[in-house]
């Protein structure tokens, strides 16, 4: 098998600093902040992490974190968050990362979980593992100039907080959203201190993470938030010109959003509101006066592995009726391979996903599915770029509609 010659053995909690710097080394060599580096301690699962070594000289690894993942219909289902894989440039092309995915996805498999998902450095990589673009995330620079159209909720106090005061109100308020968006992850225990990270070595000019929430003026209660930085600057007339970093915004309502927009374009010195990462339908590209002077960029985020082909399938809901039998076909992981019907009544109606000898109505392959799975990739593009094979007149369109999402779905944050 490619790698024998290495030793793959589990992660232990005394070889964890030199299993972590060996990842450095393999993402470039720089050393991660010591906050940074404690938090990604804390939060490693070692029954889920494997190292590679070579002697007594670490080469390679791979984590995984058990998460928990929202999908179409509203469930929050099991994930396999695929973490920490690297492999040495002195230790590539011997098969050592193929073995630790062959490897990972068995496991996977063996623990119930029927999705593996990841977030790639390189996006070349993981299509032949079976993992397909399943989200996108949006970047937003809105010039400080630009209005809303909007209607904004007055009737909401805000105030300027430290942000580890309400890290407990923000999180009960991101854990109710989590389940009306595809791709968001139910956050568990030491993961709040993920959207706090604010070492001063990686600020880049900036202030330190600040927070402002709006809150219920009578009751108190927390209804959203906005956690930023600002990096100062000067022009060459000596005019501020600062920019707003706005590491995330939630609100429960859509006038509470707008308030907290309104704050950071209004903040002094400053010359634009730079949001790092939105879905790509986020109501910001509708709050505005003047969309034209937005400046969004889209990034490739969630890749989406499909590991227990008919659990997965029927652990989600369908915006429309379906009956479909698809050929599937799976290199990397053989037992997804072959057909598959596909029968859901309907929203709230459940799925059942069962092999079949039935003619197929869609071809395509696992990687195709699971960019399709969270409903924010079209089967019918899919299709236009050769790589969905409708078999039966109507079937592509059809199971379109079933697997679509009322929004897109987003990954808020990586891993």
């Amino acid at each position: 098998m490619p790698g024998d010659a290495l030793d793959f053995r589990p992660l232990a909690a005394e070889d964890w600093d030199r299993w972590y710097r060996n990842l450095e080394v393999a993402f470039g060599g720089s050393e991660d902040f010591p906050e940074d580096r404690e938090l990604w301690r804390e939060l490693t699962e070692l029954d889920r992490s494997v190292g590679v070594w070579d002697g007594d000289h670490p080469v390679g690894g791979a984590s995984a974190f058990s998460f928990r993942m929202a999908v179409p219909g509203g469930a929050v289902v099991p994930a396999a968050g695929v973490t920490m894989v690297g492999v040495l440039p002195t230790h590539r092309r011997r098969g050592v990362l193929s073995r630790l995915m062959r490897d990972q996805l068995d496991e996977v498999r063996r623990r119930g979980e029927a999705l593996a998902v990841l977030t790639a450095s390189e996006s070349l990589i993981y299509g032949r593992f079976g993992y397909g673009l399943g989200t996108w995330r949006m970047g937003v620079t809105v010039p400080r100039r630009v209005g809303l159209r909007a209607p904004v909720d007055r009737s909401v106090r805000l105030r300027l907080v430290a942000p580890e005061s309400v890290v407990a109100a923000c999180e009960e308020l991101y854990a109710e959203l989590v389940p009306h968006r595809p791709g968001m992850l139910a956050r568990q225990p030491g993961w709040e201190k993920l959207p706090l990270k604010d070492p001063a070595g990686g600020r880049e000019g900036a202030s330190p993470l600040q927070c402002v929430v709006a809150e219920d003026r009578e009751s108190g209660q927390l209804l959203g938030y906005a956690r930023y930085a600002v990096a100062m600057d000067w022009n060459a007339s000596d005019i501020a010109d600062g920019t707003v970093r706005v590491r995330d915004l939630e609100a429960r309502t859509p006038g509470v959003r707008a308030a907290l927009v309104e704050f950071l374009l209004g903040l002094d010195l400053t010359g634009r509101v730079r949001f790092r990462s939105r879905p790509v339908d986020d109501a910001l590209l509708h709050l505005v006066d003047d969309p034209r002077r937005l400046e969004p960029q889209l990034v490739d985020s969630m890749y989406v592995r499909l590991v227990e082909l008919g659990a997965a399938l029927e652990q989600r809901g369908y915006a429309a009726p379906v009956d479909v039998v698809l050929e599937v076909s799976d290199a990397f992981c053989p037992w997804n391979a072959g057909r598959w019907r596909l029968h859901s009544d309907g929203p709230g109606k459940g799925a059942s996903c069962v092999r079949t000898e039935a003619a197929a109505d869609l071809a395509l392959d696992v990687r195709e599915l699971g960019a399709a799975y969270l409903g924010g990739v079209r089967l019918t593009a899919l299709a236009a770029a050769g790589l969905v094979t409708e078999l039966r007149d109507g079937a592509l369109t059809e199971t379109t509609r079933a697997f679509a999402s009322d929004v897109a779905p987003w990954l808020p944050h990586g891993f």
